[in-house]
């Protein structure tokens, strides 16, 4: 039974600054305060599942836990056609550490070129979850389809977006206004199942 998401403190169980940043931009206008688990020092709980949906409810659970707040998580990442559904949930890793996502994108590069990829479609995927102290949990899947482009362009967005070319348009996610991008972009399509559900 889907619960109500009351506007109040809502812990954003992430310490990825780009993804705090849309969240803000999305739940803050609904009267909620968004507070981050970096702000609050969390730990960041080892993201153990295959899937988007059970990552982002690792994340949830765990700072609701710590926290005794509802908590929200995103688990997003992309997925590229050609290389079977890879990054996938390891989009991320693929980034190393510290994270650099020019070395994540040049990586997808190189593989696409290895096998001679003709198909460079991709989707960004994101899963959002909710997770109240109680146990309760919802989750929402949002994705936005696109190709790939070489080399990467734009100075706005984070993660992959330099090479996403969403459907529709001719210029990456990076090179897009941050409101154009929220508008249209995976975790956008996922908020906008859970505000119809949960607010």
């Amino acid at each position: 039974m889907t619960r109500k998401l009351q506007p109040g403190k809502l812990i954003a169980a992430t310490h990825n600054k780009g993804k705090v940043a849309e969240l803000k931009d999305l739940f803050e206008p609904l009267g909620f305060e968004v507070v981050s688990a970096a702000d609050l020092n969390l730990d960041e709980p080892e993201e153990t599942e295959l899937t988007f949906e059970g990552n982002a409810l690792i994340k949830a659970r765990a700072a609701a836990q710590a926290t005794g707040a509802p908590a929200l998580s995103d688990d997003s990442g992309l997925e590229v056609t050609a290389l079977g559904g890879m990054p996938g949930v390891h989009t991320a890793i693929w980034a190393g550490e510290p994270r650099d996502f020019y070395v994540a994108m040049e990586k997808v590069e190189r593989e696409l070129t290895a096998i001679e990829a003709t198909d460079r479609s991709a989707k960004f995927v994101s899963c959002l979850a909710v997770a109240w102290p109680d146990g309760h949990e919802e989750t929402y899947r949002g994705e936005v389809h696109g190709t790939l482009t070489w080399p990467p362009r734009g100075e706005m967005g984070f993660g992959y977006d330099p090479v996403f070319v969403p459907v529709g348009h001719d210029v990456t996610f990076a090179e897009l206004e941050p409101a154009q991008k929220h508008a249209m972009s995976h975790r956008a399509v996922a908020f906008d199942k859970l505000k119809k559900a949960l607010l």
